[in-house]
């Protein structure tokens, strides 16, 4: 099912929206995004906006065995990987939010890693790790600590609008972190 668009109205609504988690327990790795943009508020699905890089690099570094849809996403969580966000609230862009609500949205991501014990979360977005959890030179890759019990990974932002990173750039860095998890059982 490839689901409408939403409209211009649509995407202006959906300001402040939520987006649910894709979570379980003890997952191989919980991706954390910054938070969600005005389409997956719309939508109410994850890394939902056309352009987004987010699906394709998990799929070219081997997460996945084909490239998944935003709305085919509990597809994931067979496959022992789920989605979460540092800040719940929808916004057109992350620059929208404060240094307070990413530290506060540490400190909720320390509380799920608690609850449900991934082995390993990925921040997918550099900046917005390096105020959340005031590490201001970290560098992409494993990080040398740790959230509760779950190792730290650090992955670009795979936003269309993040021009830093080159779409070969992410699955190198995907790839990194495929290759440091379990095996996925295959479907």
């Amino acid at each position: 099912m490839n689901p409408r668009r939403p409209t211009r109205e649509e995407l202006q609504a959906a300001a402040g929206k939520k987006v649910p988690d894709l979570i379980a327990p003890r997952l191989k790795v919980l991706f954390c995004g910054i938070n969600p943009g005005l389409y997956s508020g719309a939508t109410g699905h994850h890394f939902a906006r056309p352009g987004n890089r987010f699906w394709p690099a998990l799929f070219t570094s081997g997460f996945t065995k084909r490239l998944l849809a935003p709305w085919e996403e509990h597809l994931l969580l067979h496959r022992g990987y789920g989605i979460t966000n540092l800040v719940a609230r929808a916004t057109a862009t992350a620059a929208e939010l404060t240094a307070d609500e990413l530290v506060a949205g540490r400190r909720r991501l320390a509380r799920k890693v608690r609850r449900y014990a991934p082995r390993w979360v990925a921040i997918v977005g550099i900046g917005a790790y390096r105020l959340a959890f005031k590490r201001p030179h970290a560098m992409l890759g494993r990080q040398p600590e740790r959230l509760g019990n779950a190792g730290l990974w650090l992955l670009p932002n795979p936003s269309g609008l993040n021009a830093n990173h080159q779409p070969a750039d992410l699955t190198r860095c995907f790839r990194e972190l495929r290759r440091a998890t379990p095996r996925a059982v295959p479907p």
